[in-house]
């Protein structure tokens, strides 16, 4: 029996050293793992059935085996060893798949399944890679600006704990940045941390910007390879302020330079290109060769007409990037004469005359009681109806608010004048007298009557009308009459008298009497011709009726002999 023990002792013996132990090769390998995922090794061997038990190593950098798990086949019995990296983080199936829990960077070795039996050693190598994905890539250190034509850190792209290490690469409006001499410089950096053995990379930027990357938006990326392959991450987009040179001056005129009016307020304000732009300027006012240093705007208060010319401005430092604006003051005179309130009297002429003088031309309205006219007044011999209120406007249509207007308040007096008439009622019992009065002011009408007679409507005034208006009496005489109208105003007083006559009323009461008579005699006729024209006809109807009835007898009697005759010759 002792030839049996001594093989199991060279077993054991094999295990410790490899030199001597005919193996089974197997090809390699290789287990991706996430970093922090659990990491499963199946044991690619066949289990002989002669197992007597399988072990797991790892091999150090120098090739050392280090072992860490042991399971028999006979007592179903794991064993661990005493390997700190790997404490409670292993787990021996009954199939002999070992598993790693929370992969670290550290896990990345070629470890080894071996399966022992009492002649032999089966070994199955697996490499392990572990992979950490990085952080999302941010662009840090941003320059607050960027200067054309200059050369400047734009900022720098980093990512953190990625294992293995990836690559960075900058775009600029979604395309590749490559290094330029003087325009594009890229310089990358990698770090490990000696605890976690994750990387760190980070790209710096360095770039000469134009004006064209106004709103460019910039970028970068992280290029890495996982367990799946490789794969790419993209940073948000980064937009830079960019400072460029003022190129152009221009100037702005507000109110706009076209509706600018005397009494106004001008502002003018001057405007450069470049970014940040200017803020200080040179103003010209016109005829002032010395410039006004100011901020951008420049402010002109309650401008004249002789303000009207070329005002300018330029920068500071480079007086001969300059910008000019015309500017026009419009302006607007009118003179009404005469103006105010004049009196003149009734026949004499009037010259008016409304003189404008503008920047422009301007329009020009009459009024007259606030009723347009068609054409401006003009009084050659004056009457009652042209006194009112005159009123001469003017506007420039092209500036808002430029209006003027003059009035003129034109009495014309007279002294009254008196028309009197008289007017039969269609009875002949009154008589309507008319006084009718022109003059300014209002001449009051006083009614006198000499004679006896009724007066039957007390004295009636119907309106005043451009200096003229009548007052009326209807009387009914008794004997002639002489009716008296004084008008007064102001300026005189003028009397005029009517005479009426009272046999006027009684011929027209006899000629009626006349009248009435004849029509009644005329009737009494027209009857009596009537009663005779009717007993004639009557008369005359009655023997037609007598003939008519004597002929129809002698017909019937004809008619009865040849019935007679007849039968005879039957």
């Amino acid at each position: 029996m002792a030839p049996k023990a001594a093989p199991s002792c060279r077993l054991v013996f094999c295990l410790l050293i490899s030199a001597a132990v005919l193996r089974q090769g197997l090809g390699w390998y290789t287990v991706n793992s996430a970093y922090g995922d659990t990491i499963i090794m199946p044991c690619r061997v066949d289990v002989p059935q002669n197992l007597m038990f399988g072990k797991w190593k790892y091999e150090k950098p120098d090739g050392s085996p280090v072992f860490i798990a042991f399971r028999s086949s006979t007592k179903k019995s794991v064993q661990y060893d005493d390997v700190p990296e790997y404490k409670d983080r292993l787990n021996l199936s009954e199939n002999y798949t070992l598993s790693i829990s929370n992969a670290r960077i550290s896990d990345e070795k070629r470890f080894v399944c071996m399966l022992v039996t009492e002649d032999n050693v089966f070994e199955a190598p697996t490499v392990v890679k572990v992979f950490k994905q990085p952080s999302k890539p941010e662009i840090v250190s941003k320059a607050p600006f960027l200067e054309t034509d200059k050369l400047k850190k734009l900022g720098e792209c980093i990512s953190k704990d990625s294992y293995p290490d990836g690559n960075i690469t900058w775009y600029r409006n979604g395309k590749v940045l490559q290094p330029l001499e003087g325009a594009v410089v890229i310089i990358f950096r990698k770090q490990m941390d000696q605890i976690t053995q994750l990387y760190t990379m980070t790209s710096s930027l360095e770039y000469k910007t134009t004006k064209a990357d106004i709103q460019m938006p910039f970028t970068c990326s992280v290029t890495y390879y996982g367990p799946s392959g490789q794969k790419t991450v993209y940073s948000e987009q980064a937009v830079f302020d960019i400072y460029y040179p003022t190129e152009q001056v221009t100037i702005q005129v507000l109110p706009s330079k076209n509706a600018i009016k005397e009494g106004d307020n001008i502002t003018l304000k001057c405007l450069g290109n470049g970014n940040p732009p200017p803020e200080e300027f040179l103003f010209y006012l016109p005829g002032q060769p010395e410039g006004i240093r100011s901020s951008n705007t420049y402010t002109l208060t309650d401008v004249k007409r002789n303000a009207t010319g070329d005002y300018k401005c330029s920068l500071v430092d480079k007086k001969s990037m300059i910008a000019s604006a015309a500017i026009t003051v419009h302006y607007l005179d009118l003179s009404l004469n005469p103006s105010g309130e004049v009196t003149k009297q009734i026949g004499d002429a009037l010259p008016v005359s409304c003189t404008i003088s503008a920047s422009r031309n301007a329009t020009v309205v009459w009024m007259k009681d606030n009723i347009k006219l068609r054409s401006s007044p003009s009084f050659s011999s004056l009457h009652y109806q042209d006194a009112g209120n005159y009123v001469c406007e003017t506007a420039l249509q092209e500036v808002e608010g430029l209006k003027k207007r003059e009035s003129l308040t034109l009495i014309v007096e007279g002294k009254p004048q008196i028309k009197m008439t008289k007017k039969t009622d269609p009875s002949g019992l009154s008589k309507t007298i008319i006084c009718h009065v022109e003059g300014f002011p209002k001449p009051a009408i006083q009614w006198t009557i000499t004679g006896s007679g009724s007066v039957i409507n007390q004295a009636k005034e119907s309106p005043y009308i451009n200096g003229r208006y009548y007052s009326k009496i209807i009387i009914s005489p008794e004997e002639n009459v002489t009716l008296t109208c004084t008008a007064e105003n102001q300026l005189e007083r003028t009397v005029n008298s009517l005479n009426v006559s009272a046999n006027e009323n009684k011929e027209k009461v006899n000629d009626q009497a006349k009248l009435i008579v004849g029509i009644v005699v005329g009737l009494l006729l027209a009857a009596l011709v009537a009663g005779v024209v009717y007993w004639l006809y009557m008369k005359k109807s009655k023997t037609a009726s007598k003939h008519v009835n004597k002929d129809l007898g002698n017909m019937e009697e004809n008619k009865k002999l040849e019935e007679n005759n007849h039968k005879t010759e039957a």
